[in-house]
């Protein structure tokens, strides 16, 4: 099944439950301290981030779907902190504050990217029903996640998936513990594999596995279950498919913290934004493959799964936005291969249009095609052009051999972008001075090529629009 980025923007997800703040210390270590046989880290950074259910919707948010969070926290400068840090990410944010309770945070110290100690403030036996508010706040949700830290916010979990249900959202739950009959009749659980075992008991090989995974699915009245393997990638059951076995997508380990949050996150934005179910879950394995290469909690760009695809060579040729292109270009660039790029119009692709985009392509390894869009191309080219839409020209162009990405642009001249992007070697068509190419000068200064390209006598898409005009 080939993977596909959706446009998350389409969905909305509502996430409840225990909301945390997470703190990192940075610093280095030289020297063991006198007073006992720990190292003494010298802090020299400091951050702060959303953690647990909180962690959950800013990897929505991240992704760009339309995300609320419920949570309970405590009536203190932290939850105030978490607070700022859910607004300026974009999620629309009730924390039912407790007086009586400190807010939940994680305090970590790392040097040479190891975490030394972690350091916990939490209330675990606080219990802070949430069924009110999601009841106020779940209508129009197409999917409803449930994050269990086993803090006390989903101490009436049971009611929770019954208010989701009955408002027709998808319930996808990332489980606590050990007893899993409180997640009965949700759609999906997320446990990862030590959490299974504690829940289904252990296994011999993948046979038993599938089939502790199927009866579980059977006796909760789920509509599927997905274990997290780690290293072992991904396995979906389900009572109507084969199981899914997916391998492990990443590359490099630094820090699996909050890789579960970027798989429920990513599994949710893709279900709400229309994915099936087995789409959403290899975006989820994309998504965490790229999390636990970095430190700490941290999320996911649809730019950063493109990337992905693209190093695994399942992204192909594709139409992308400047922001994903800049990413595949940083990508390319790392990887010692050379990009070249073009700009134009593009309205009638012809076989002078083809010839040239194959010579550009053999000046590098990725080709770049910028496109005027329809507005510009008006401003270029007057009142009845494009014949094309821009999305029909990004598509048609997309599908040549030649063409790694195509990306469109709406200034009166591509160098903005040009300046951006910094490809290794520009390219333009027709009878140009290398000084008055746009962006040329700053591909210069970078230490790139400006090369000027002659287009096949007598093709334009202007003298083919005249000879079908005449014709008539």
């Amino acid at each position: 099944m080939a993977i596909s980025i959706p446009d998350f923007s389409t969905g909305s997800v509502l996430v409840a439950g225990d909301v945390m703040l997470d703190q990192y210390w940075f610093g280095a270590t030289h020297r063991v301290s006198p007073e006992a046989p720990v190292p003494v880290v010298h802090v020299d950074v400091d951050e702060e981030r959303a953690g647990g259910a909180a962690n959950v919707a800013v990897n929505l948010a991240m992704l760009g779907s339309r995300v609320s969070l419920l949570g309970a926290a405590g009536d203190d400068d932290a939850a105030r902190r978490l607070e700022s840090l859910l607004q300026s990410s974009g999620v629309d944010t009730k924390l039912i504050r407790d007086p009586h309770r400190p807010t939940t945070t994680k305090l970590r110290v790392l040097s040479r990217g190891q975490q030394l100690i972690r350091l916990d403030r939490e209330e675990t036996g606080a219990r802070a029903p949430l069924k009110p508010a999601l009841e106020s706040q779940v209508e129009g949700q197409r999917v409803v996640i449930l994050s269990d830290y086993g803090k006390g916010a989903l101490s009436d979990v049971s009611e929770l998936i019954d208010v989701a249900k009955a408002a027709g959202a998808v319930v996808l739950i990332d489980p606590k513990g050990s007893d899993f009959s409180k997640y009965r009749n949700a759609s999906l659980i997320t446990p990862n594999e030590s959490e299974f075992r504690a829940a289904a008991g252990d296994w011999a090989n993948d046979d038993e596995l599938e089939a502790k995974a199927r009866q579980m699915v059977a006796n909760l009245n789920l509509k599927a279950l997905l274990v997290t393997r780690s290293q072992r990638g991904m396995l979906l059951v389900t009572l109507d498919d084969q199981p899914f076995h997916l391998s492990t997508e990443a590359r490099e380990v630094f820090d699996v913290t909050g890789a579960g949050d970027t798989v429920i996150g990513t599994l949710g934005a893709a279900i709400a934004a229309g994915c099936e179910l087995r789409m959403a879950v290899q975006l989820a394995n994309l998504a965490a493959g790229r999390v636990v290469g970095k430190i700490g909690v941290a999320g996911v760009t649809p730019a950063e799964l493109r990337v992905a695809l693209h190093r695994r060579g399942k992204g192909g040729r594709e139409s992308v936005d400047a922001a994903s292109l800049l990413a595949l270009v940083d990508e390319a660039k790392q990887s010692g291969e050379r990009v070249v790029m073009t700009n134009g119009c593009f309205d009638l692709l012809h076989a002078g249009h083809v010839a040239y985009l194959e010579e550009a392509k053999s000046l590098g390894d990725r080709l770049i095609v910028a496109v005027n869009d329809d507005a510009s191309v008006e401003r270029l080219k007057g009142p009845g052009r494009p014949i094309n839409t821009v999305e029909d020209r990004m598509m048609v162009l997309a599908g040549l051999a030649a063409v790694d990405w195509v990306v469109p642009f709406s200034t009166d001249t591509p160098a903005p972008l040009i300046e951006s992007v910094l490809p290794d070697v520009l390219v333009k068509g027709g009878d140009y001075a290398v000084s008055d190419i746009a962006g040329g000068a700053a591909v210069l200064s970078n230490g790139g090529e400006v090369r000027v390209l002659s287009f096949r006598e007598g093709r334009s898409s202007t003298s083919i629009i005249e000879r079908i005009r005449n014709s008539h």
